[in-house]
């Protein structure tokens, strides 16, 4: 912990004299955020000039690839270095074991080769986990009410290894299963995919922050029980660090605590303990609540977005997930 001096006091010392003009609170600020931090996630949806407004995330869509493709090439254009992308399963090919995770001709590898194509300069993020794909709504494999984890890493292997082929850049598992980085990072290399960056969701919480998310990929309707066997207690801190550390060893090029804004005490701590490439998701019931509030005139959405993005970097993010990501960038362009 750093130490706090011995100043100078009042009259001597007056802190406002540090506050006077925009000059020097420019030159004095301590952190800055800019469009260089943001990633974007967008939710893809079958179909060709399809477009879908989440309502409970005002302002976010389900958009055909068609339509991402065009929306990522305006985001590439304020700066934004990636994307990230979320699969609307239709209903008819969602089964108990996620088989359609591993179609090599599946949405999101298809949405993937296409904005590969036409934005070759944007970085690509894919999820890996089973929720989208499962009828029970689970991150794996469920069998008699239990996830079953070593037999969901052979298939997150598999889906990793088909989604880097169609040219996701990064591969990003958020499942929570034990051992599931190491493994990947195995599929990957033996794959011929040795360049493909991992992020790991190393600290994912059983967080009821994710509400707006499970409704825009309309999983919500399909879980079964809870996911507080998987993915973490929102009491622990510690446990966070053992985790963390686990994924580094196994091959993690970057990490990813989510949600956001009420663990940015476990974004600091995983930063100051490895000083590796930390990343923050600011998640749909985070944004959602910004939304909302600033559509009843509570308070100003985009000054509170800022705001809150730039408490991700003071807490030592080095990259953040928000699906504001566009409405910041074009603040930030003065558009």
């Amino acid at each position: 912990m750093t130490k706090i001096k011995h100043f100078s006091c009042f009259p001597a010392l007056r802190p406002r004299r540090l506050r006077s003009a925009s000059w020097i609170r420019d030159l004095v600020q301590e952190h800055s955020f800019s469009v260089t931090d943001l990633i974007w996630p967008l939710f893809i949806i079958d179909g060709r000039d399809v477009r879908e407004d989440v309502p409970s995330m005002p302002g976010v869509e389900r958009l055909s690839i068609d339509l991402a493709t065009e929306a990522v090439k305006e985001a590439r254009g304020l700066g934004i270095p990636a994307v990230a992308l979320f699969p609307i399963t239709p209903q008819a090919k969602k089964t108990e074991d996620g088989r359609e995770a591993c179609n090599s001709e599946n949405l999101i590898c298809r949405a993937v080769f296409a904005i590969k194509r036409a934005v070759p300069d944007i970085g690509i993020i894919t999820d890996v986990a089973l929720d989208p794909y499962t009828s029970h709504g689970h991150d794996g494999l469920l069998k008699d009410g239990v996830i079953l984890n070593d037999e969901t890493v052979e298939i997150l292997c598999r889906q990793a290894l088909v989604q880097a082929e169609a040219g996701a850049d990064i591969i990003a598992p958020s499942d929570m299963m034990d051992g599931r980085v190491g493994a990947i990072r195995d599929a990957l290399e033996r794959g011929g995919c040795k360049d493909t960056l991992i992020l790991s969701y190393a600290a994912k919480y059983a967080s009821a922050f994710y509400g707006p998310f499970r409704d825009a990929v309309q999983s919500k309707g399909c879980l079964s029980g809870d996911k507080k066997t998987y993915q973490m207690n929102p009491a622990n801190s510690d446990e966070a660090l053992r985790e963390v550390a686990l994924d580094l060893s196994e091959g993690a090029d970057m990490v990813m605590v989510k949600p956001g804004l009420p663990y940015l005490d476990i974004v600091r701590r995983v930063k100051e303990s490895f000083g590796v490439p930390t990343f923050a998701y600011h998640v749909s019931g985070e944004y959602a609540m910004l939304r909302a509030a600033g559509a009843q005139g509570w308070l100003d959405y985009e000054s509170c977005l800022m705001e809150t993005l730039m408490s991700f970097k003071r807490a030592g993010a080095d990259g953040i997930l928000s699906y504001g990501a566009l409405d910041a960038a074009r603040v930030l362009a003065g558009k």
